[in-house]
């Protein structure tokens, strides 16, 4: 059969800019599977999405104008009651066929699978392929319904009676087969070949398309528009960089803030605006978010990362002069400016420090008291963690930091742009006059913040962001908000892997156990469940994908967390010694014998004997075993203790040959019971040697 290019466009009023890009993939996969499904494409079929502010559209090539028949089986009913005793069909199976288009004359041809009471009647026939207009109705349907919407608006049609729902107003709809157009309907249209072009440029307010293939094109040349919203992005990345270049500037890095500005415009032009030097005073993260947030422009930065006065708009016009819109832009963002500067003087007239009381009246949680009282938590863990790094001197500044850490959620400043909670307390701080070291940890307390985020940047922003995380999971664990599925709404797995982050690449020496007992414990007592364990597991569980996100298998790593290590710096290193030690050819046979050991052992009752009688020993194999054990034990504890795992645990390829031996040659659980007891006393030394860095059972298939 031959095939024809299918284009599908539904032009609408302005869609929500921060969704644009999830919807127009969404239209075009949705749309495309179901026809692929229908056999209406084919499976490879190649599929373009095109998603502008006011359109969404999709162009997929060799489509069918009628699907291929195909054939089925349709499962009818047991044997035993479509037939009757002398084979002939009951009144069940003759309804059953009716429904199904077809008579008795098919009961030849039905076929039987099954057996006895489980044999069953099937019908086998051929299904009509569906047509393309039947086929895209049903794909426009079902795509319509599914779309990932933030927002559904209900609004009426143009005869004035009926609603209909959908993202925004859809008015007009394009379906062409080749040149052909699809007889479907959408939202109350019709489709057609008429669509709109640019606002203002398009040199063509309708465009006609004369076939599927001509799209893209026939709206860039006639329309003005560039439909296809990653050229788009593209063009737009372009001219950025171009008139930066031309300032001796570079912009700023935003790949969410470039989407959205994507969805706002059909065809970009960047223009450079410039505001009063004045304003620079300010700190730069607050003049950068508040154009970046509530203009959508681009702020350039010098080569030292220095915010500069100019800023580059992106324009969906193009005047001769662009001088009206640069002016007009310019005098836009200057009171966003000014209101900056307002908040960020008055803020400072008041100290960091005399804002804490207030936090007293901020609630918290309602569970968990205001976040006055939180500070007072959080201090409390930071101190004990300052301590616990060994110094005074830390444990003092970590409680100065945390007392400190949440005062700018007062500041007006912070009140307008929540975004710099932290940063606007640093800038506060050390305008009080406050340790820099204090001033960087109230900042960096937030850190990670999310996945490739930095840590902070010295040992009082540490203990207090590990303090301000440890509070948050014992407090919300302890009152039962444990994240569930996909649902995680106070962000615990990320705090998780920001305790293990700052853990691991910071090498702290701090028990994971005593981390969580001391996060709980700054809780009034009975105002938590017990839940400790339920934290500590979460953070392995955290750990674990954590660890296999970083490339290692399901068996190394649960060879190392099924120990529960406490010192959690060390996982990466033991990690490496247990891939190299899976790598040695002697691997597969220790790890094995070790599970095998530790089967042996969890059957002994009243305990496991510990002191080895080497008078006892009866055959060689153990007595080969005691000695080699002898010999390497020594080497592989000393390659512990001093950090080397790799080393330690290559030590333990020399028992290879002694351990199968005893397994081939010493029955362990004799009537005997001083033998026993001796031979079972030396498989558990074997069994702690064995496991001191990973549990290598693990390791066996």
């Amino acid at each position: 059969m031959s095939t024809q290019s299918l284009l599908v466009e539904l032009f609408t009023e302005e869609l929500p800019p921060k969704a644009l890009r999830k919807i127009g993939e969404s239209f075009a996969e949705l749309l495309s599977s179901s026809l692929k499904a229908q056999g209406l494409a084919m499976q490879d079929a190649a599929v373009t999405a095109y998603a502008t502010p006011r359109r969404l559209a999709v162009h997929v090539e060799n489509v069918l104008l009628q699907a291929p028949d195909k054939p089925v089986s349709q499962k009818l009913m047991p044997v035993s009651v479509a037939l009757d005793a002398n084979g002939q069909p009951t009144a069940a199976l003759l309804k059953k066929l009716a429904a199904l288009g077809a008579d008795a004359s098919v009961l030849a041809s039905l076929k039987r699978e099954g057996e006895g009471k489980n044999e069953t009647l099937f019908l086998d026939s051929m299904v009509k392929g569906a047509s393309l207009a039947e086929g895209l109705q049903k794909a426009l349907d079902e795509t319509l319904s599914r779309l990932p919407i933030p927002k559904v608006m209900q609004y009426q049609l143009a005869d004035g009676w009926n609603t209909v729902n959908f993202v925004r107003p859809a008015h007009r709809l394009v379906a062409l087969h080749g040149a052909d157009i699809v007889p479907v309907s959408v939202l109350g249209l019709q489709a057609g070949r008429e669509t709109i072009g640019h606002r203002f440029e398009a040199k063509n307010a309708v465009v006609s398309i004369k076939d599927a293939d001509s799209y893209a094109s026939q709206l860039r040349e006639e329309g003005s528009v560039i439909a296809n919203f990653d050229e788009r992005r593209d063009e737009i990345v372009r001219q950025l960089q171009a008139a930066a270049s031309r300032q001796g500037l570079k912009t700023i890095e935003d790949d969410a803030l470039l989407d959205e500005v994507t969805a706002l415009v059909e065809l970009p032009n960047v223009l450079t605006g410039k505001f009063d030097e004045a304003f620079l005073d300010v700190p730069q993260e607050c003049l950068i978010l508040t154009m970046k947030a509530n203009q959508k422009y681009f702020p350039l930065l010098e080569a030292n990362g220095k915010l500069s006065n100019q800023f580059l708009i992106v324009s969906n016009i193009h005047p001769a002069d662009p001088f009206a819109v640069i002016g007009g832009n310019e005098r836009v963002v200057r009171p966003r400016l000014a209101d900056a500067k307002f908040f960020f003087d008055q803020d400072r007239k008041k100290p960091l420090e005399s804002r804490v009381p207030g936090l007293s009246k901020v609630v918290y949680h309602n569970k968990l008291g205001s976040q006055g009282e939180r500070v007072e938590r959080v201090m409390a863990i930071a101190r004990a963690i300052g301590k616990m790094l060994g110094s005074e001197e830390l444990a003092k500044h970590a409680d100065r930091a945390a007392l400190l850490a949440k005062a700018d959620l007062l500041t007006d400043m912070v009140g307008e742009f929540p975004e710099l909670q932290g940063i606007m307390g640093r800038y506060y701080a050390l305008h009080d006059g406050e340790d820099p070291l204090v001033a960087e940890a109230i900042e960096d307390h937030y850190k990670p913040r999310f996945a490739g985020d930095v840590l902070p940047r010295n040992d009082v922003g540490v203990c207090v962001a590990l303090a301000d995380k440890l509070e948050t999971l014992a407090g919300l664990f302890g009152i039962g908000q444990i994240p569930t599925g996909d649902k995680d709404p106070f962000a615990l797995r990320r705090h998780a892997l920001g305790v293990l982050r700052i853990l691991i690449e910071e090498s702290l020496p701090l028990s994971l156990a005593e981390l969580v007992k001391l996060a709980f414990a700054v809780f009034p007592k009975g105002s938590l469940s017990e839940a400790h364990a339920d934290a500590e597991t979460f953070l392995f569980e955290r750990l674990d994908g954590m660890m296999r996100e970083q490339g290692y298998s399901a068996n190394e790593v649960q060879a190392v967390l099924s120990m529960r290590p406490n010192q959690i710096w060390l996982v990466p290193r033991q990690l490496n010694a247990v891939r190299a030690f899976a790598g040695l050819a002697e691997s597969a046979s220790l790890a094995a014998a070790n599970k095998r050991v530790g089967n042996i052992l969890k059957k002994v009752e009243g305990g496991v004997p510990i002191e080895v009688d080497a008078t006892h020993f009866v055959e060689s194999a153990e007595k080969n075993l005691f000695d080699a054990l002898t010999q390497f034990k020594p080497k592989a504890d000393t390659a512990f203790e001093s950090g080397d795992y790799t080393t330690s645990l290559q030590t333990l390829a020399a028992l290879k040959t002694p351990v199968d031996d005893f397994f081939d040659h010493v029955m362990v659980n004799v009537d005997d019971p001083a033998l026993r007891a001796n031979r079972l006393a030396l498989l558990n030394q074997l069994h702690q040697t064995m496991n001191r860095v990973a549990d290598l059972s693990k390791l066996a298939s």
